[in-house]
C-alpha cells in the first residue's frame, strides 16, 4: 500500500467544485455501491487549550459496487475546504443513514463529531449526527482473530497500520496523518496517503466478508428481511389514495425499492414516487443481498452522537489540567534541544565500529527505506507492535540511533542523550535529508541502492548471471522475460535472497536520490 511510483492503483477522484465531473461520478457512484469507507483528515490543533474542534479538511470516501468483485472499487477526496458545504450537506446525512449502504470507519466517532461541527460551523448544516449500519474495522479485525465470531469481542487498542500489518500483511504508513490538511493543493504524497486510509478500509472487510460465508456457521441462524410479506402489505396501503404521501413522508428511502416493483399495478401511485426519489438524494435504494444483510444484522452498530459529544472539554478536569501543562512543559524542554548533542553509539571513541547505524520505528518506517536506498543501515523493530522498551533495548543492544516522531519516548528516563533522536519533518525526502545533515552522514553515487530495500540486508560481493539468476529465483521470486535478452547483472540479499538487477526503476532511484541527497552540487 505504499505504491513507489506515486499514486496507487485504484482509480481516485478529488472532488473540489459540485459543478465538476468528479462530483457527478461521486453521486451516481453513491447509486450504486452496496459498501463505503469513511476517514477525515484535519490540520491539527497545537495548542493544547484549543475549545473548538478542528475543520475538517477532506473527507476521503472509498466505494465498491459488488462484495464479489473487490477490486471494483473507487476513492473520493470531498475538499471541504473548497466545496461549499451546504450542497453536500444532504447528500452525506443521507449516505450516512441510508440502510442499503454499510458503512465502514475506525474509531470513527471522533472525525464525525469533528465532521459534524465543521458543517454546522461552517455550512450552516446540521444533522450530520448519526451513522448506520455502522462497522468499525478494529471490531472486524477482532473477529478474524476468533473462529467464534458469534462471540462478542472487546476493541483492542489497535491502530490501522498494526492492523493493517497483520490483516494484509503490509506497512500502512501514518507519517502524513499529522500534516498539514489545509494547504492547496495537496501534495501527490497526500494523495495517496489519503485515498490509501480509506480504501484499505474496504479490503480488510472483503477478507472478513470472505471468511464468514466460508465458515457459514456463523450466518445460519440469522434470519433475512421477509421480503414477500413487505410488499404485499406495501400494495394494500397503496389502494388507498390518501396514504401516499404520508408513505412518502416517512421511508420513502427505504421503499423506494419495493413500489418500482409493482410500478405496473400502480402506475398513478409511483409517478410521485419517482418524483421524490430523483429529487430526493443519490443513495442506493436497491437492497443488500442476503449475506450482507445477515452480517449487517449480526455485527453491525450505530454512532449516535449526543449534543454532549459536540461540546469542547476544555472546562472538565481543571485540577488535573495543570499537571498535564506540566509534562507538555517539561516535553517542550526536552524537545527544545533542536541539534543532536553527544557522540552517536557507533563513534570510535565508544567503542563502535564507526558505522551509521539507525533503528526506525513504525512512525518513521518509511524513512527506513529511503536509508537504505542510500546505502545507510537502517533496521526495524523486530515485532510489529513493539513497546517503549523493546525498542530501546533493541537500540543499545545494536547500537543504533533510535528515530522517531513519537514525543512520548523522550519522557522515559533511562533513555541516553545519544541514544534516541526526534525527527521533525513529516515528508520523507525532508526526514532523511534531515538525519543526513544532523549526523554529518557522508553519501556518495557509490553507496546508492547499495542495501537490500526490503530486510536492510547487504548484497552479494559478486554479481550473478541471467541463468544463475533465474536458479535462484526458482520459486521464490519470478523475473520478468523481457530481461533474459538483455545483458544484465544480478545481485542478490545476503538475508532474505530477493534479487535486484540495474532496469528502468533502478536508473530512476539512483537519479532521485542524486538529487535528494545534492550529490551534483
Amino acid at each position: 500500500m505504499d505504491p513507489p511510483n506515486g499514486r496507487p492503483s485504484f482509480e481516485i477522484h478529488i472532488v473540489s467544485s459540485v459543478d465538476s465531473p468528479d462530483f457527478g461520478q461521486l453521486t451516481r457512484t453513491l447509486t450504486r455501491s452496496k459498501l463505503i469507507a469513511l476517514d477525515a483528515e484535519w490540520k491539527p490543533l497545537r495548542s493544547p487549550n484549543h475549545s473548538s474542534f478542528p475543520r475538517v479538511s477532506l473527507l476521503q470516501i472509498a466505494c465498491q459496487f459488488h462484495l464479489d468483485q473487490p477490486n471494483d472499487s473507487v476513492v473520493f477526496l470531498l475538499d471541504l475546504l473548497s466545496i461549499p458545504l451546504s450542497s453536500v450537506g444532504d447528500l452525506l446525512r443521507d449516505v450516512f443513514v441510508s440502510p442499503h449502504v454499510l458503512k465502514l470507519g475506525f474509531r470513527f466517532k471522533q472525525d464525525l463529531v469533528n465532521l459534524s461541527t465543521t458543517f454546522c460551523s461552517y455550512g450552516g448544516v446540521s444533522g450530520l449526527d448519526r451513522i448506520e449500519p455502522f462497522m468499525d474495522i478494529t471490531s472486524i479485525s477482532n473477529h478474524l482473530h476468533h473462529k467464534q465470531y458469534g462471540r462478542k469481542m472487546h476493541k483492542q487498542a489497535k491502530s490501522l497500520a498494526a492492523i493493517c500489518s497483520e490483516v494484509l500483511e503490509f506497512s500502512l504508513s501514518k507519517e502524513l496523518q499529522c500534516s498539514d490538511w489545509s494547504y492547496r493543493p495537496l501534495t501527490e504524497e497526500q494523495i495517496a496517503y489519503a485515498a490509501m486510509d480509506a480504501h484499505c478500509l474496504l479490503e480488510i472487510f472483503n477478507i472478513f466478508y470472505s471468511k464468514v460465508l466460508k465458515e457459514g456457521d456463523v450466518l445460519r441462524n440469522v434470519s433475512a428481511v421477509p421480503s414477500i410479506e413487505v410488499n404485499i402489505g406495501l400494495k394494500v396501503i397503496l389502494e388507498k389514495q390518501d396514504t401516499n404521501e404520508k408513505i412518502l413522508r416517512t421511508k420513502i428511502s427505504e421503499a423506494s425499492y419495493i413500489i418500482r416493483a409493482t410500478a405496473s399495478d400502480f402506475p398513478q401511485s409511483t409517478a410521485t414516487v419517482r418524483a421524490h426519489c430523483s429529487a430526493s438524494s443519490s443513495i442506493n435504494c436497491m437492497p443488500m443481498d442476503e449475506d450482507l444483510l445477515k452480517i449487517v444484522k449480526r455485527y453491525g452498530e450505530k454512532i449516535i452522537l449526543k449534543e454532549s459529544d459536540k461540546m469542547p472539554r476544555t472546562s472538565k478536569r481543571k485540577g488535573k489540567r495543570s499537571s498535564t501543562m506540566k509534562v507538555v512543559c517539561s516535553e517542550k524542554k526536552i524537545l527544545g534541544v533542536e541539534d543532536w548533542q553527544g557522540q552517536p553509539p557507533w563513534d570510535l571513541s565508544l567503542g563502535g565500529d564507526g558505522c551509521p547505524k539507525f533503528l526506525c520505528d513504525v512512525m518513521v518506517e518509511g524513512l527506513a527505506k529511503h536509508l537504505r536506498c542510500v546505502g545507510i543501515d537502517a533496521a526495524v523493530p523486530f515485532s510489529k507492535k513493539p513497546d517503549s522498551r523493546e525498542l530501546i533495548d533493541q537500540a543499545c543492544k545494536e547500537k543504533r540511533v533510535l528515530l522517531t516522531r513519537d514525543a512520548k519516548l523522550l519522557r522515559h528516563e533511562y533513555l541516553l542523550c545519544n541514544q534516541i533522536y526526534r525527527v521533525k519533518s513529516l515528508l520523507k525526502n525532508e526526514q532523511l535529508l534531515e538525519v543526513i545533515e544532523t549526523f554529518n552522514l557522508k553519501i556518495s553515487e557509490d553507496q546508492l541502492m547499495s542495501r537490500c530495500t526490503k530486510c536492510n540486508g547487504s548484497f552479494i560481493q559478486k554479481p550473478l548471471t541471467t541463468e544463475e539468476a533465474v536458479l535462484a529465483a526458482k520459486g521464490f521470486q519470478r523475473i520478468p522475460d523481457c530481461l533474459f535478452d538483455k545483458n544484465l547483472e544480478f545481485w542478490q540479499c545476503m538475508d532474505c535472497h530477493q534479487l535486484y538487477w540495474e532496469g528502468t526503476q533502478y536508473h530512476n532511484a539512483v537519479q532521485k536520490f542524486i538529487d535528494v541527497c545534492k550529490l551534483n552540487e
